[in-house]
């Protein structure tokens, strides 16, 4: 059996899980967030606890079961804990401010750039050069915070840019001047 999927899914007690055929809804202190799964996988509760099935041994069903397994339990942890993805910004002049709920960030284009949250979605400010992405839905906000790095991904020369916490930057050493020059 895959190593991920065989393992139960402990669902706290402030969480309601409703599965309808291949359609799984959680409900949660934080929201509500529901997905439609793939048909071949099967998930049965057992009290306090889900678990995943796969009809077979293919190699496509066992790619499959750990995927569904994981994709519920993190359906499990938005609800209840939430997901933050952290990000930082480097550079002279590079700074996020909010404006109502948009994130608008100043990074050394001729403009402004804004980013309305989708649903489901807040940015919060700790200073103005590191900000967090926040949501129930980890797919979401992990693409969210995507693309605001993609608004000015950090460069290697001197690291400017907006870059995940804790991301290392790979740093090239710069252009070494000429010896001698031309005659």
């Amino acid at each position: 059996m895959s190593r991920i999927g065989r393992l139960p899914i402990t669902v706290p007690a402030n969480v309601d899980v409703a599965i309808d055929g291949r359609n799984i809804t959680v409900k949660g202190p934080k929201g509500e967030l529901s997905r439609a799964l793939h048909p071949d996988m099967t998930v049965t509760r057992d009290g306090a606890v889900l678990t995943v099935s796969r009809p077979s041994e293919a190699k496509h069903h066992k790619q499959l079961h750990g995927l569904t397994r994981t994709l519920v339990a993190n359906m499990v942890t938005g609800v209840t804990t939430g997901y933050r993805k952290p990000l930082e910004i480097t550079g002279v002049g590079y700074r996020a401010a909010k404006v109502g709920d948009k994130l608008q960030l100043n990074l050394g284009y001729s403009h402004p750039i804004e980013i309305a949250p989708p649903a489901g979605i807040s940015f919060e400010l700790e200073n103005p050069v590191r900000l967090a992405v926040v949501g129930i839905d980890k797919e979401l906000v992990g693409q969210i915070a995507a693309q605001v790095r993609a608004t000015r991904k950090p460069e290697p020369y001197k690291g400017k840019g907006v870059k995940y916490a804790g991301e290392v930057v790979r740093r090239k050493a710069g252009k070494a001047g000429k010896i001698g020059g031309k005659k």
